[in-house]
Order: C-alpha cells, then structure tokens, then sequence
C-alpha cells in the first residue's frame, strides 16, 4: 500500500552550478579550466556558474548538453530556480501586505496600441480610440 504524495515540496530547487559542482566534474575528472575551454567560454562565467552567482543561459546549457551528451536539462533546473524564487518573493510581498498587482490582458493590449500609436507621426487620437474600441470587441 502507498500513501499519496499530497504536500508541496519545502526545498528550494537545485542551482544547475551545484548539480556541475557535485555531479559532473568529479565524475569527468574536469577542472574549471578544463570545462571552461572544452564548453569555449572564460573561466570566470564556469566558475560564477559552479559558485551559483550566475545563471546558465540557453546557449550556455546547450554547450553542456553537448559536452556531456545529453539534454540541455540544465535549462529547466534554471527555470525551476527563477521560477522559485519569483513565487517565494510574491508570497513575501502578499504576506507583508503589499501584494501584487494583476492587470487585465485587455489593459495590457491597450497600454501597448496607445504607446504604438504615438510612435507614428500623423497617426490620429481618434485611430487610437478605434483601436482600442476593436480590442474591447475581443
């Protein structure tokens, strides 16, 4: 018999440099120098990476998918991470009291054909308010 998993996971994601850090390098018998000229980048963005100072960028986890020959799964760790801590600072606001504002997709598109409008000269106000008249039709 098996219980359901119902809780939500407490711990904070793995940094994809801990999991180069702990996993790969002792397991490669690499050095920093020696990532860092087989991937083609500074030593200093390897070692920020393994120090988990920086981020790994898609084109920086699709060199390592290479080199080790799998799956660029380094993104999604990062992902998870950035994900994380965005979730745990609006929490951190909603519980402060300060919240965060969700503003309407509508508002958003409107925002955007006011400020594309004034980008163009001899554009008129009142082809910007038929604009926004066809966005509310949607």
């Amino acid at each position: 018999m098996s219980l359901p998993n119902t809780g939500k996971a407490r711990r904070r994601p793995t940094h994809p440099g801990a999991m180069l850090r702990e996993d790969f390098l002792p397991d490669y018998n690499l050095s920093v120098i020696e990532l860092a000229e087989s991937l083609g980048v500074s030593r200093q963005s390897v070692n920020e990476v393994l120090r988990e100072r920086r981020a790994v960028s898609p084109a920086m986890a699709l060199r390592l998918a290479r080199l080790f020959g799998n799956t660029p799964a380094f993104l999604r760790a990062q992902f998870r991470m950035h994900f994380n801590v965005a979730d745990t600072t609006r929490r951190a606001r909603c519980r402060a009291g300060g919240g965060v504002r969700v503003r309407p997709v509508t508002e958003v598109l409107l925002e955007g054909v006011a400020i594309r409008a004034s980008e163009f000269d001899g554009f008129a106000h009142s082809d910007t308010t038929m604009l926004a008249g066809e966005l509310d039709d949607l």
